[in-house]
């Protein structure tokens, strides 16, 4: 009798170990909340379970890879828990931010790691930068990431101590603006909305709305574009509401708006920075973004669209210097070098110029050509600082002409030989002149075309003409449709044809694109070859 209760007593406990071990993996289970559950139970804790990878996709819509389903079930697992951890974010506002920051990256193909849309969200980063630092002339120095989309520009790390990190662009990082939505062919027009526009004598210049398709940006003032072959390259800018980092190329013989895939160390959204053409390279300088501003040199190789940011070589001979934070200066290639002058650093106008040595783009290093002057003496010898001018190289002679200094909107056209490196005044007499800031200066043959700018009270869109032979201004007639006064907008020449993109009026910033025909054979001057002699 004792011998059967005896063995009646093991079976119950071994039934009630069984039992307790069915428990604890029912326990176990519980942790892997199904989707009809809303919260975790405040027993378990969030960190009891490991992270899983993601499950790789699979090349058909709505498919996970064969041999996956021990995949499979992780992927749902995994979606489940972040489904709880949203769920506990919204309970607990005060931890939303260390959570965002803990989760994972998902990494693709391209070798770049793209967050998780729904999980991470740029902070919101006081300004703490002095304007001291701002205008630092260390261009090696780490500068903090410009992130528009918060209001606010991330600050330098304090005391130098710290490892930089490496500064390659993550898409969380890259600012794209608006575009308008993809048009494979542009539409015929329309006899009955087409604007009426008269006819233009065969010797006359007008101006058209340019046809574009593919996917155009919405908005662009401030930005480059800079003609390599038959491709406009536009990079950078800002809307009213952001500034971009990213690049597109406009066809200039079909009009089309393409935007490739770019790699590499991806500059942080700028604008009014310069960019020069050297062979298939686009060299990239300076600009900025709200309160701050640069002196960084990017090369965007356009074979085969990749970024890099050299290291390049200050002045020895002025103790190692380097040129200061600037943005709204202009930048133009000579005999394997780039004239940089003028702009605005945040705190002054400046007038300086400096050489950057592209023979070697793997090896570029800078040169003061000559230093700016005292903002307490007034020097005749050279213009008066300023920025949002504009200049053109003619041999060995930078024309420059008009700009700002934040006060007063200048008419003034002065000439610096790179050769001697003097400056030179050209004597035009005011009246005979216009003031003009924002505007784009092109060379087509012997003439300098003035369009658009700002002349000190408002915007236009007249098309001046300097001789450079006589140093006389013309204003000619253009027929055609009236293109909309605008300034920070960007010109290039192509095929006896002027391309405008985009720029603003003080209200509306534009998208579109215009085209000037210039008649070529009544404005190409008949004189190929000429000397600027002031």
């Amino acid at each position: 009798m004792a011998d059967s209760s005896r063995a009646s007593s093991d079976k119950d406990k071994s039934k009630l170990a069984l039992r307790t071990k069915n428990t604890t993996i029912r326990s176990q289970k519980i942790i892997q909340l199904s989707p009809s559950e809303t919260s975790r139970p405040q027993d378990i804790p969030e960190d009891s379970e490991l992270p899983r990878e993601h499950a790789p996709r699979s090349h058909t819509p709505g498919h996970l890879p064969s041999k996956s389903q021990d995949k499979r079930k992780k992927a749902s697992d995994l979606a489940l828990r972040q489904r709880s951890q949203s769920l506990k974010d919204a309970q607990s506002p005060s931890s939303s931010r260390s959570a965002s920051s803990s989760i994972p990256q998902s990494s693709h193909g391209n070798g770049h790691s793209t967050p998780k849309t729904q999980e991470n969200k740029l902070p919101n980063i006081p300004l703490t930068a002095s304007p001291s630092s701002l205008v630092s002339s260390n261009p090696t120095a780490p500068r903090p990431l410009n992130l528009r989309s918060t209001s606010a520009i991330a600050s330098k790390p304090l005391g130098g101590t710290s490892p930089v990190p490496q500064r390659n662009i993550t898409p969380i990082q890259r600012q794209t603006p608006l575009k308008k939505s993809f048009v494979a062919f542009p539409p015929l027009p329309d006899a009955k909305t087409a604007p009426d526009v008269k006819p233009a004598p065969a010797s006359g210049m007008y101006w058209s709305k340019a046809p574009l398709s593919g996917t155009p940006p919405h908005s662009l003032r401030a930005h480059i574009t800079t003609l390599i072959g038959s491709s406009i390259y536009i990079f950078g800018g800002c809307s009213s509401l952001a500034c971009f980092n990213e690049l597109y190329v406009l066809d200039a013989d079909a009009f089309y708006f393409s935007t490739p895939y770019v790699c590499g160390d991806i500059p942080v959204p700028l604008r009014a920075m310069t960019c020069t053409a050297v062979g298939k390279k686009m060299i990239v300088f300076g600009g900025g973004d709200g309160p701050a501003y640069y002196n960084d040199v990017y090369i965007l190789d356009t074979v085969n669209f990749r970024w890099t940011k050299p290291v390049v070589l200050g002045d020895g001979r002025a103790g190692d210097r380097y040129p200061s934070r600037r943005r709204a200066h202009t930048a133009c290639l000579y005999r394997n070098g780039i004239y940089v002058f003028g702009g605005g650093d945040g705190v002054r106008a400046l007038n300086d110029v400096w050489r950057l040595d592209v023979a070697d783009t793997n090896k570029l290093s800078w040169k003061l050509i000559s230093p700016p002057a005292s903002p307490s003496i007034e020097d005749k010898t050279k213009p008066k600082a300023r920025g949002y001018h504009t200049a053109n190289m003619v041999g060995s002679k930078l024309i420059i002409f008009g700009g700002s200094d934040g006060g007063e909107c200048f008419r003034d056209v002065w000439i610096f030989d790179a050769a001697t490196s003097l400056f030179s005044p050209v004597s035009i007499p005011p009246a005979a002149s216009y003031p003009r800031l924002s505007h784009t200066a092109t060379i087509v043959g012997s003439y300098l075309f003035v369009i658009g700018g700002h002349d000190g009270v408002d915007y236009c869109h007249e098309v001046l003409l300097l001789n450079l032979v006589t140093m006389v201004w013309d204003k000619r007639h253009v027929y055609g449709s009236k293109m909309e006064s605008r300034g920070y907008h960007g010109t290039v020449l192509h095929d006896s044809r002027l391309v405008v993109v985009g720029g603003f009026d003080g209200g509306t910033v534009f998208g579109d694109v215009w085209i000037l025909e210039l008649a070529v054979h009544a404005y190409y001057s008949q004189i190929s070859h000429f000397s600027i002699d002031v």
